[in-house]
């Protein structure tokens, strides 16, 4: 059996790299490395195949949410409601730009934001609603939006996880994760779904003005060289990035197809197991159904509920089989966003997965033989 990995880059390179190879070469022959020819046919291409108006590639996921957040014209003080259990740069980039951070509990199926708590949490101060589109599927965008438009909120969706991920609304019709909200942001970090190999991020969004604004802040706040119209950050996508990413973007949904088959045998093997509680998608499914496209497992996640998380840990480790959890320490217990606005109370759900969730392989390159012992070795330790 071939070494498991975590995340196999360098497996999946191998059905690309004729293509990207060309492709770096001229760019190397060209020397076009910032916002050159391979960057605006990405965004083309990404736009494309997200129905959405407006993609603006930048420097990385977290300068994706800062500038969407500037854009947004939020100010010193508004408050930002967004997720306790995520990645910290979700309220790194509110903290940052001295907006107030509002962090409330999850749901415990999806992982995903709870629209209850985040109804709870709506003040006068409050200006924009951050989802997370935790681990590859889409929170309650539904009921996201029309909280924001009965209190007249922005939407950023932080869709660093999900791209490619589909959201069927109540109305029936289908959306690509990260082009529902305001503005949608996204990373390209290169263990994503949609990975460069190295830093990149973009912002989507239908709104016309809004695109012309952010188009600005990714370049200094330049529309033409050297007239600063607005405030704005040098955060661009380079080139040999873009080129990585143009050849990746037409295998995306085959890509997506393979984490789903890893899932949906992960789940079936682990269906009825005693303290194993497989994820849920948000139709339900527990990733069993062949059909379902709303999830697409950027990391597959389970939760042991007998105590046992921290020795399956060490004990997967220990047979070489690498292992995450995401997360283990929530948000509201960082000391660097710490509030005495926070009550343990408020956050059950968190406080009970950051206990009990583990993260097993997820990628492209899996086979039936890594599956099976990953499968076998997990249930025998939980057992046992």
């Amino acid at each position: 059996m071939k070494k498991i990995q975590m995340v196999d880059l360098q497996g999946q390179y191998q059905g690309i790299k004729e293509e990207v190879r060309a492709s770096i070469d001229h760019i190397l022959e060209t020397s076009a490395y910032i916002n050159g020819p391979e960057v605006h046919a990405f965004q083309k291409d990404l736009e494309a195949y997200l129905g959405v108006k407006h993609v603006i590639p930048c420097a990385n996921g977290t300068d994706a949410l800062q500038i969407a957040m500037m854009g947004l014209g939020l100010r010193p003080g508004d408050e930002v409601i967004t997720a306790d259990f995520t990645f910290a740069a979700t309220v790194e980039v509110i903290a940052l730009l001295q907006l107030t951070p509002v962090l409330v509990d999850v749901d415990p199926d999806t992982f995903n934001i709870d629209v209850a708590a985040i109804e709870r949490a709506i003040t006068p101060k409050t200006k924009a609603i951050v989802p997370v589109h935790l681990f590859g599927q889409c929170a309650n965008m539904d009921a996201i939006m029309a909280l924001a438009k009965e209190h007249d909120l922005f939407v950023v969706e932080d869709n660093a996880q999900a791209i490619g991920a589909k959201y069927l609304s109540a109305n029936g019709q289908k959306h690509m994760a990260g082009t529902m909200g305001h503005v949608g942001a996204t990373s390209f970090f290169p263990s994503k779904n949609l990975g460069a190999y190295g830093d990149g991020g973009a912002l989507f969004t239908n709104d016309d003005d809004l695109a012309h604004t952010l188009r600005g802040m990714v370049n200094h706040g330049m529309y033409q060289r050297y007239h600063h119209d607005v405030v704005g950050v040098n955060s661009r996508l380079d080139s040999i990035q873009a080129a990585v990413l143009r050849a990746k973007l037409p295998r995306l949904d085959a890509y997506c197809e393979a984490r789903r088959n890893a899932a949906r045998q992960y789940s079936r093997a682990f269906a009825g197991q005693g303290h194993i509680m497989v994820p849920k998608t948000v139709n339900g499914c527990e990733g069993i159904c062949d059909t379902c496209d709303c999830h697409v497992f950027h990391q597959y996640t389970l939760r042991i509920t007998n105590g046992k998380r921290d020795a399956l840990v060490q004990h997967l480790q220990e047979r070489d089989i690498p292992c995450g959890v995401y997360y283990p320490i929530p948000l509201h217990r960082q000391k660097a966003y710490a509030d005495a606005r926070y009550d343990e109370k408020d956050f059950p759900v968190t406080n009970q997965l950051v206990a009990q969730v583990i993260s097993l392989p997820m990628h492209t390159e899996l086979d039936q033989e890594q599956l099976d012992h990953i499968v076998d070795t997990l249930v025998a330790f939980v057992n046992g």
